[in-house]
């Protein structure tokens, strides 16, 4: 069927740590679509904000007609915002606004009920298929990398990145890897620095890499992968606009000639956001 605009019901939210939010949205159309490393595109229910926020899907239960969303609220805002939570549908406390708030601050704020537009799902996903596989992400680029982690059939190695000891999302990784090794910038936790710091000093070297996260760390994993001859695949983070290829706004250079553009770019939205690592350009 592909993507399809439709209404989406919030089913849960909680907060995971601060600024990271765990959204769960009855979206039948779309959960029975999906597949790992695609987005979907939210729209804010305030008609003064008209782009939507492109945001990863972490999880797909297909049987339930639900996707899970784990993002982070992004931007300055004016005025303060007080969480909504639903846990199995016990209000957890008030929600009350003052002043400006940002797009995604605001979607942190639905609750249980929230009736709200979606499209997708969007863009490709990641391979699946492999006897053994390493899912790397970094910062915010983890919840997609856990629904992915959750789809690979064989063995499953995980290097997650953190900025420090607040680590969300570990213990899912941990319960869904065969092994897990952490990297944390402050060396609160596991390896002192990035995650290839950590690949390093485990000594592993894994016969295919899944990754997604901040430039850099994926402009060092593609020249780590070539040295060591490893198929790298990545899931690029830009800004988007209109999330179907049309606007041109999250242009990326590329190997290749783009069928739409006639140059050396790809359209992240539209023919990524997942890319094998020789065909992007990552500076």
């Amino acid at each position: 069927m592909g993507k399809v605009r439709t209404s989406a019901v919030v089913v849960r939210q909680i907060q995971l740590s601060p600024g990271i939010f765990d959204l769960r949205l009855f979206v039948p159309a779309i959960a029975r679509e999906a597949k790992p490393g695609q987005f979907v595109n939210v729209w804010i229910n305030d008609r003064a904000r008209i782009l939507p926020r492109p945001i990863s899907i972490c999880g797909i239960d297909r049987a339930n007609g639900v996707i899970r969303l784990v993002y982070r609220v992004t931007g300055e805002h004016s005025g303060t915002v007080e969480f909504v939570s639903f846990e199995r549908g016990s209000r957890i406390n008030d929600t009350r606004f003052t002043g400006e708030t940002t797009g995604t601050e605001e979607l942190s704020s639905y609750q249980r009920g929230t009736e709200l537009m979606t499209l997708g799902p969007l863009g490709n996903g990641f391979p699946t298929d492999f006897e053994d596989v390493c899912v790397i992400g970094g910062g915010i680029g983890l919840p997609p990398m856990l629904g992915v982690l959750k789809a690979v059939k064989g063995k499953k190695t995980a290097v997650l990145g953190y900025r420090n000891s607040d680590m969300f999302l570990k213990e899912e990784f941990d319960t869904a890897a065969d092994q897990v090794i952490v990297a944390t910038e402050d060396g609160s936790f596991g390896t002192r620095g990035t995650v290839l710091d950590a690949v390093r000093e485990s000594g592993y070297e894994p016969k295919a890499v899944l990754a997604c996260g901040p430039k850099p760390m994926l402009r060092a994993l593609k020249a780590w992968a070539a040295e060591k001859s490893i198929p790298l695949w990545v899931s690029m983070e830009e800004r988007m606009a209109c999330g179907v290829g049309a606007c041109l706004g999250c242009i990326t250079p590329s190997t290749e000639t783009d069928e739409h553009s006639q140059v050396k770019n790809k359209r992240v939205c539209k023919d990524g956001p997942v890319f094998r690592a020789e065909e992007v350009d990552l500076g």
